[in-house]
């Protein structure tokens, strides 16, 4: 039996880039041909990929290092290099991917939430090829020699939190019976036995009532101050966030330490609704377990009477006999099926953010920048975009250089940089990369190639959202 995961932390990263090619035709009647370099090929991303068939982050216990395959470098007569190899992870439906701080390891935000099967996302990109030198072809620069270098790839860590996928979640103290009605409920074969917390990980098990079916999950119990991190169950509260129905199970019988069921009661909620508020809006059906045991009259009664006064549904039964169970199994397909329906009609209701909306926010925040001071006269310019043409430039070729202050002109750096209060002379500091600025706009829209205006506009279009701390 494979051993149950359901959060992990990996180190992912995409490939690098491969390099550009500088070089020039040379055939025999064409001693002075053209540029004919090639580009490298992008770096492979890291993909994370949503699996029906998978139930567990297993995998990722052990292993939490995963690195994509890299582009190769571009050659002459324009051959371009080979593209690297996506690395894609799979993961169970319901895995929430959020992205940590590298120093802390706190959530930062959220990257993902994959509720479908076959739904993926990229969690590292892989880096940009290098553009050969054919690309810097200009009116004024009819013979680039130089190119650009590959992109490295960045690294991150992220964290994996699986949630079950589950219609309905048993919840109750250890040892109330859970795990003995999702057997009867269903063809699952939870350990069964008379000792508190028999389950130490949830199970899952599909119901079938005449036409309707739902899948149930049996969560490990819980006990007072479990939201707060005490015993076992809180390891799994998570589980029940999505569920659309709540089946709270209480021992009739008060169990081994004699308690009150309607304490009980109470106490569970409480729980409930300190780890997550909407649960206590959640519908629930709450099932008094044990009724086969003699002299539980008026303890069921009393506890039918506080919760038909908080309007839950409530059934009396016996997961050892059998009793009570058609009529409980038969309201909780109901229910499920109401709640299915009305999740259909209002899908935001538990909807998260989709997919797209989240690749849509990485984006824009891959083309944002800021400005801040370091020192008297020394600044920080930070931003993916800003970053990305700084690492590909090759700053021990002179021509280069030059072509990179165009793009800096051109994408309103030098703007942004005058709006922040730099003046002629101060340090500007891109990564490791420090220069001074001069405060020289380059006017010459021919310097840039059609492909970099198209490319740089999009930066462009975001300067003025430019933070300047």
């Amino acid at each position: 039996m494979s051993q149950f995961t359901d959060m992990c932390r990996i180190n992912v990263r995409g490939g690098d880039g491969g390099a550009g090619c500088m070089s020039f035709r040379r055939e025999a009647y064409t001693p002075k041909g053209g540029p004919d370099g090639g580009d490298g090929g992008h770096g492979g991303n890291v993909i994370v990929e949503a699996d029906a068939q998978l139930s567990s982050l297993i995998d990722y216990r052990f292993k939490h290092h995963f690195r994509a395959e890299r582009g190769t470098h571009g050659q002459g007569a324009k051959r371009d290099g080979r593209a690297g190899e996506d690395l894609i992870l799979k993961v169970p439906v319901g895995t929430v991917i959020w992205e940590l701080d590298p120093n802390t390891m706190e959530h930062v935000e959220m990257l993902a939430d994959l509720v479908h099967a076959g739904e993926r996302i990229v969690v590292a990109p892989g880096g940009h090829g290098g553009r050969g030198n054919p690309h810097f072809v200009s009116s004024v620069r009819r013979a680039p020699a130089f190119a650009e270098k590959g992109e490295p790839a960045r690294e991150h860590w992220i964290e994996l939190e699986l949630k079950l996928m589950a219609d309905a979640a048993l919840v109750g103290f250890p040892s109330v019976g859970k795990s003995s009605l999702i057997a009867r409920m269903s063809a699952a074969r939870p350990k069964i036995a008379d000792y508190p917390f028999t389950t130490l990980v949830p199970n899952l098990g599909m119901v079938r009532v005449q036409d309707k079916s739902f899948v149930v999950a049996d969560v490990p119990g819980l006990i007072e101050g479990a939201s707060q991190g005490k015993g076992l169950g809180h390891q799994f509260l998570r589980h029940i966030e999505r569920t659309a129905l709540i089946m709270h199970v209480i021992d009739i019988t008060g169990g081994f330490e004699a308690r009150d069921p309607v304490s009980d009661y109470h106490i569970i909620n409480q729980e409930l609704r300190a780890f997550a508020p909407e649960l206590a809006d959640r519908p629930q059906i709450v099932v008094a377990n044990k009724c086969d045991t003699p002299h539980m009259t008026d303890r069921i009664a009393q506890l039918r009477r506080v919760v038909a006064a908080d309007g839950h549904l409530f059934f009396a039964v016996s997961a050892l006999t059998g009793a009570g169970l058609p009529s409980f199994l038969a309201a909780t397909a109901e229910q499920v099926y109401q709640e299915r329906l009305a999740l259909a009609e209002a899908p935001q209701k538990l909807d998260s953010i989709s997919t797209e909306q989240l690749e849509q926010r990485r984006h824009k925040r891959e083309r944002h920048f800021d400005i801040s001071r370091e020192e008297a006269h020394a600044w920080r310019v930070r931003g993916v975009g800003i970053e990305r043409v700084v690492m590909q430039t090759d700053w021990d070729n002179e021509e280069a250089v030059v072509y990179l202050q165009h793009r800096f002109a051109r994408i309103g750096l030098d703007k942004a940089l005058e709006k922040a209060g730099v003046v002629a002379g101060d340090e500007i500091r891109i990564m490791e990369v420090a220069f001074n600025y001069e405060g020289a706009e380059i006017s010459e829209e021919s310097e840039l190639s059609s492909e970099d205006l198209a490319e740089l506009s999009q930066l462009r279009d975001t300067t003025t959202q430019a933070e300047i701390l």
